[in-house]
């Protein structure tokens, strides 16, 4: 299988499991979506200028199509509030710490390991920091921000939301290194001259 086939089924991969798994915020399918920016960083890093912005477009669809399907105004929905635009930069978090897991070989060894549980509890700090953060300090749903709210808000939310991406991505883990081990020759790996 040639680079760019591999990227096409990855990418369809993370795609469908944004989809099928943002619909149901709050739910009992936990939302993919972190882990689907921070798994596109790590294979898809070459492909970034196009993965990246339709990850993003799929995203805002699913939650158009979410608050409009139960009859309510996009615009008028209290999670999209001038913070909604935030999440560009919070996603690109996750997608530049699954990057930076890619710039090394990814073998099935304990650096490896190392590398992505650093690059998940980094990233989805910082992604919090940046959703949550412009959420509590922009929207209009919190009526009087103090810093002391947003530190509890923080930090109650972030275990939770981490928890999740950090079970994404260790499905994705072994789902990679069962690839290795069945077919060695067609090993998932940066492919830097795509």
């Amino acid at each position: 299988m040639n680079a760019t086939t591999r990227s096409i089924q990855i990418f369809a991969v993370l795609a469908l499991a944004l989809a099928a798994t943002r619909v149901h915020h709050f739910a009992a399918v936990p939302d993919a979506s972190w882990a689907v920016f921070f798994l596109g960083g790590v294979y898809l890093r070459a492909q970034m200028r196009w993965a990246f912005p339709v990850l993003m477009a799929l995203s805002v669809a699913v939650d158009a199509a979410v608050i409009t399907g139960m009859g309510l105004d996009f615009w008028g929905h209290y999670c999209v509030s001038p913070a909604y635009a935030c999440l560009l930069a919070a996603y690109f978090a996750l997608w530049a710490g699954g990057s930076w897991v890619a710039r090394r070989p990814i073998a099935l060894d304990l650096a490896t390991a190392g590398r992505v549980a650093l690059a998940v509890v980094v990233s989805a700090a910082v992604c919090q920091l940046i959703a949550q953060g412009s959420f509590f300090w922009l929207s209009a749903s919190v009526a009087e921000p103090t810093l002391a709210g947003w530190w509890k808000n923080y930090s109650d939310w972030l275990p939770a939301y981490m928890g999740t991406m950090a079970l994404y991505v260790a499905i994705a883990a072994i789902v990679h290194a069962v690839t290795l081990q069945l077919a060695p020759t067609a090993a998932l790996r940066d492919d830097r001259a795509t």
